[in-house]
C-alpha cells in the first residue's frame, strides 16, 4: 500500500488508456521517481484491489486484455516550457529566469558567467563599483560570453549622479546590449540616453531595440514611467547635447522604456517590503492599460522578484501571470557569489525571520532603509544609530561627547576627523561634486561621514574583513530563509556545494514538478510526492 496517493473522487473514471501492470509502479518510491521524470507522460492506474500507481507510459483501450484503467494524466512538462516564450527568445535563453544583480559585485563575473554558459541570464551587480571596475568586470564577461546572455546592473544615483553617467557611457563604448535598472524613483537623462542610443529602424519601417532595459521597481507610478515612452523634455536636452539624433528622437516616441519590468516585491537590499502575490497583478494591471493606449508591437512583458527562493514560490509566480522569475538572495550563498566565505555560511544558516530593515548608504539622507541579515552581526543596530544620530544634531560637532566617544570605539574604531579625511580623498576620485556641498553644509559632511561606516560594511562582508564580522552588511530577504529550509537534508544544505547553476535547475524543476502534482490534483488525486533535489 502506497502513501503517496489517494483518491477524493468516488468513481473512477476511465480515461479510455490503459497501462500494462508490469509498467505500473506501486510503491512510495518507485511512485516518486516516475512523477519526477518531467520528460515523459505520467499516468496514474488503478488494479482491481484499488491500488493505484503510476506509470510512465500506456496505451489506448482496444478493449480485451489486462491493462489496467487510467484514471488520471498529466502530460511532459519541462522547465524551459515555464514562462514567457518571447522573453527566452528575446534573451537567447532556455528559463524564463534572471538572477538579479547584487551590488558590489556580489553578483560577481564568476556568477554571470557560469550561469551564462548555461543559457541563462544574470545580471552582474555594478552598483556600488567605480566606472573603471565595472568595465573590467563587463570585458571579462564578454570575453567569456560573447554571444551571451548577460545583463549589467544601473542603478540610480541621485546623490552620486557622476557614478550613473559614468557607468551609462562604459556600457556605450562596450556595446553592453541588455541593463538591469533599479532604484529609479524617476527616469534620468542616463538611462534615458542609453535607451534611445540604441534605436533604430529596420527596411519595414519597425523599430530596432538595441539596447535592451530590464526595469525592476516596487511602485505602479515608477512602473509607469518605464512602460511608456521616453520623456520629450529628457529627449530635447539628450538631441541637444547630441547624444541621441533627431531619427532616434522620433523613434523613442513607439517604443517604452523597458522591454521587461520586474515587480521587486519582499527582496534583499532595497526593497519597499510588498507582498509578491499583491504587487505582481498590480505590475500587470499597469501594463495592459499601457499596452491598451499605446499598443506597442511588442507588449511589455512583467516578472517578478523578492520571494522567490522554493520551487513552489516560482510556480505561485508563473500561475499568477509572471513572464519570468528573479532571484538575488539565494544566489548569495553560492561558490560564486562575491561574498566572503564568513558571510556565505551565516546565509545557509538563515531562517526566514532572520532578516530586518536598516539604513541604506546611498540614499542614507532621504532615509531610505534597506532588508538585511540581523544574524551574527550587529549592524541593523548599529547603523540605525547613526541614522538617529544624523536626525538628531545638525552637525558632527553638535553631538555630545560621550555618543561621539561611543560610535568612535564601537562603529568606526578611529577618530571621527581621520574618517573625515578618509571620505574626502574617496569623494576627490569617485566624485568631487558631492564634497563641494559638503564643504558648506555640515550636516551633509555628518552623512558623509555615517556613510563611510555603512559603505564599507558591505565590503567588509564581501572581502571577509577579519575583526569586523559583527559590522558586516549582508543584504538578504526572507526568500532565503524560505530557501534554505527547502534544501534542508540535500546536498544544496551545504554552503559549500551550492552553485548558481544548480540552484536555477531545481527551482525551475521544481515548479514544472509542482505544476504536474496540482494538474493531477485537478482530476480529483492527491499527491503526496515531493520534488527529488
Amino acid at each position: 500500500m502506497n502513501n503517496i496517493i489517494t483518491l477524493k473522487q468516488e468513481k473512477v473514471l476511465n480515461l479510455s488508456y490503459v497501462a500494462s501492470p508490469s509498467d505500473v509502479a506501486f510503491d512510495d518510491a518507485s511512485i516518486n521517481a516516475a512523477l519526477n521524470q518531467l520528460d515523459v507522460p505520467c499516468y496514474v492506474a488503478v488494479d482491481s484491489n484499488k491500488r493505484i500507481g503510476v506509470s510512465n507510459q500506456a496505451q489506448v483501450n482496444a478493449g480485451g486484455g489486462d491493462g489496467l484503467p487510467v484514471i488520471g494524466f498529466v502530460q511532459p512538462l519541462l522547465p524551459e516550457n515555464l514562462g514567457d516564450a518571447d522573453f527566452k527568445k528575446q534573451h537567447g535563453v532556455k528559463y524564463a529566469y534572471h538572477a538579479g544583480a547584487m551590488a558590489n559585485g556580489i553578483a560577481s563575473e564568476e556568477m554571470v558567467i557560469a550561469l551564462g554558459k548555461q543559457g541563462i541570464l544574470a545580471s552582474f551587480g555594478a552598483a556600488g563599483l567605480v566606472p573603471d571596475r565595472v568595465e573590467q568586470a563587463i570585458k571579462t564577461i564578454q570575453a567569456a560570453l560573447p554571444n551571451g546572455p548577460y545583463a549589467v546592473n544601473l542603478i540610480h544615483a541621485p546623490k552620486e549622479e557622476a557614478l550613473e553617467q559614468g557607468a551609462v557611457e562604459r556600457f556605450l563604448k562596450l556595446d553592453v546590449k541588455t541593463v538591469e535598472a533599479s532604484a529609479y524613483m524617476g527616469l534620468s537623462e542616463h538611462i534615458v540616453r542609453y535607451r534611445v542610443s540604441g534605436l533604430s529602424q529596420a527596411a519595414d519601417g519597425s523599430v530596432v531595440i538595441g539596447h535592451k532595459v530590464i526595469a525592476k521597481v516596487s511602485r505602479t507610478e515608477v512602473a509607469m514611467r518605464f512602460m511608456s515612452p521616453a520623456p520629450t523634455k529628457l529627449l530635447d536636452q539628450l538631441l541637444t547635447k547630441g547624444q541621441i539624433t533627431a531619427a532616434q528622437y522620433e523613434l523613442a516616441k513607439r517604443v517604452p522604456m523597458a522591454d521587461d519590468v520586474t515587480a521587486e516585491a519582499d527582496s534583499g537590499g532595497h526593497t519597499d517590503n510588498r507582498s509578491f502575490v499583491a504587487l505582481l497583478p498590480a505590475i500587470i494591471n499597469v501594463r495592459d492599460e499601457v499596452q491598451a493606449s499605446y499598443n506597442y508591437a511588442t507588449p511589455i512583458r512583467v516578472g517578478i522578484g523578492g520571494g522567490i527562493g522554493t520551487s513552489q514560490a516560482a510556480l505561485a509566480a508563473f500561475n499568477m501571470g509572471a513572464a519570468y522569475i528573479v532571484t538575488g538572495s539565494v544566489n548569495q550563498s553560492c561558490v560564486e557569489a562575491g561574498a566572503s566565505e564568513h558571510t556565505r555560511k551565516l546565509l545557509a544558516k538563515a531562517k526566514m525571520t532572520d532578516v530586518m530593515m536598516a539604513p541604506a548608504a546611498d540614499m542614507f539622507e532621504m532615509g531610505v532603509k534597506l532588508q538585511v541579515l540581523k544574524s551574527g552581526t550587529l549592524f541593523p543596530m548599529r547603523a540605525q544609530k547613526l541614522y538617529d544620530l544624523y536626525v538628531q544634531y545638525d552637525s558632527i560637532d553638535s553631538i555630545p561627547s560621550d555618543e561621539r566617544e561611543k560610535i568612535e570605539t564601537q562603529l568606526f574604531r578611529q577618530n571621527l576627523d581621520d574618517v573625515w579625511a578618509g571620505t574626502k580623498a574617496f569623494f576627490q576620485e569617485r566624485d568631487p561634486e558631492v564634497l563641494e556641498k559638503a564643504f558648506s553644509d555640515p550636516k551633509r559632511k555628518m552623512a558623509l561621514i555615517f556613510r563611510w561606516y555603512l559603505g564599507l560594511s558591505s565590503r567588509w562582508s564581501n572581502t571577509g574583513e577579519a575583526g569586523r564580522e559583527m559590522d558586516y552588511q549582508i543584504w538578504a530577504g526572507p526568500a532565503l530563509g524560505a530557501f534554505n529550509e527547502w534544501v534542508q537534508g540535500t546536498y544544496l544544505e551545504v554552503y559549500q556545494q551550492r552553485k548558481v547553476v544548480d540552484v536555477a535547475d531545481h527551482i525551475m524543476r521544481g515548479a514544472a514538478f509542482e505544476q504536474r502534482i496540482n494538474l493531477l490534483r485537478f482530476q480529483g488525486i492527491t499527491v503526496n510526492s515531493k520534488y527529488a533535489i
